[in-house]
């Protein structure tokens, strides 16, 4: 039997998010179902729980791992940048709940077809979506050594961004293209310094973070999703995001802080921030994982979650 993705900080996402046990709620990255599952046990017969996945592959295993809760289930094959179609489609003009969990599952990240790992072998592929036209591959070996360098710098905070591309290209004037993920982890492990090789995990996992990102736009669908996700709130309704990264964990924070009022804009640079309060923060900063989820699943040592509150009387504003 496969082996199913731990939930992440389970009991924390069911403190701050289910708040009505006869409620709508939505995870709109369902997985393999392990919160939409704690979720259908947290809320009554007569609550309802909308599950969205644009992996076809996760939403399967949900599938049956939901199956005994199936008359308050939907499953959606859909990115999560459709959530509000998708609600609206279903006929919910206000959903009690949303969870967003950016992580991907373990399954994801160890099936070798699908390119994830820096651990094992595989197609350099990354989609989480296969639908999706770009491919880690196609980036590796067609992008020019200044746009990859850019991609590893941008999205993973990588140092030596410049080295590691210049040996890609070298690695592929010399050796032809670069179609498995073990290679590509070992040609950005050449191309670090020897003595920052020694800590701070592997040597390419920045740079396959960085690709993971690039190839499922998910900083983009990450912005696009949060004012969304807000609109589909019902007044009183929670919206929690769990973050892996600082990148996506300072999004998220930003975004919350600029439906409260309050100003996210840099020092010194002018206010653009809209100071009508839509949102109230639930989490005076980012809930980590107890140090006992961290030992019991070490995949959760990095996860982040924020959570918030939209605010009663908060109408629509003109062209969201």
């Amino acid at each position: 039997m496969v082996e199913l993705h731990l939930p992440v900080m389970e009991k924390e996402v069911l403190a701050h998010l289910v708040h009505h046990r006869d409620g709508v709620y939505v995870d709109a990255t369902v997985g393999d179902g392990g919160h939409a599952e704690a979720i259908c046990r947290s809320i009554a017969p007569e609550g309802q729980l909308v599950g969205l996945d644009w992996d076809e592959a996760a939403l399967e295993r949900a599938r049956e791992r939901l199956a005994g809760s199936s008359g308050q289930v939907k499953l959606v094959h859909a990115d999560y940048t459709d959530i509000e179609t998708v609600l609206g489609e279903a006929g919910f003009s206000g959903v009690d709940g949303i969870l967003i969990d950016l992580g991907a599952s373990t399954l994801q990240l160890m099936d070798p077809e699908r390119g994830f790992s820096f651990h094992q072998g595989g197609d350099l592929d990354m989609r989480m979506d296969r639908r999706l036209p770009v491919t880690a591959k196609e980036i590796i070996n067609t992008y020019s050594a200044a746009d990859l360098a850019g991609i590893f710098y941008k999205f993973g905070e990588e140092r030596w961004s410049k080295r590691i591309a210049a040996r890609i290209l070298q690695e592929r004037e010399q050796a032809g293209p670069i179609t498995d993920s073990a290679q590509l982890a070992e040609v950005v492990k050449e191309a670090i310094p020897a003595r920052y090789r020694r800590s701070g995990g592997h040597p390419a996992r920045r740079v396959f973070q960085a690709l993971r990102l690039a190839v499922n736009r998910e900083l983009d669908n990450l912005e696009q999703v949060l004012p969304q996700a807000v609109r589909c709130l019902a007044p009183g309704g929670r919206l929690c995001i769990i973050a892996y990264h600082s990148l996506e964990d300072r999004l998220v924070k930003n975004y919350f802080r600029s439906r409260t009022g309050q100003c996210s804009c840099p020092p010194g640079k002018p206010c653009v921030c809209d100071k009508k309060a839509e949102l109230k923060i639930l989490t005076s900063k980012a809930v980590k994982p107890s140090k006992e989820e961290v030992t019991a699943n070490p995949r959760a040592r990095s996860a982040r979650l924020r959570a918030a509150e939209r605010l009663a009387n908060q109408g629509r504003k003109e062209g969201e």
